[in-house]
């Protein structure tokens, strides 16, 4: 049985800083790989009609989400992330209520 944790997370860039989220979402699983963190799963990142980013990517285990609380690199990499966006839960966003909940690629 796999350890992998699948996770589902959105960001919300504020105002003028959408570049410089996307700038960050190119190194975010790398930057958990590095640590040991991540599993070796690509990420699918995609759009929201209200501009929020969800990225859907994969941590080695629970241990490994744990242990990112307490990692330097990762606390770091979470501070960028605090000055350009907030988290949202997915759930509140629209297409959330949909039956097939369609997004726009990142790419």
């Amino acid at each position: 049985m796999s350890t992998e944790r699948l996770v589902i997370v959105g960001y919300r860039p504020f105002p003028g800083k959408e570049n410089a989220l996307r700038e960050l979402m190119k190194t975010h699983v790398i930057t958990l790989r590095k640590e040991g963190l991540a599993s070796d799963r690509e990420p699918i990142l995609m759009t929201s009609r209200n501009g929020t980013i969800i990225e859907v990517f994969g941590w080695k285990s629970k241990e490994a989400i744990e242990s990112a609380h307490k990692n330097s690199e990762v606390q770091k990499m979470w501070g960028a992330y605090a000055e350009v966006c907030e988290y949202v839960p997915v759930g509140s966003l629209e297409e959330a209520n949909n039956l097939f909940s369609e997004f726009t690629s990142l790419e």
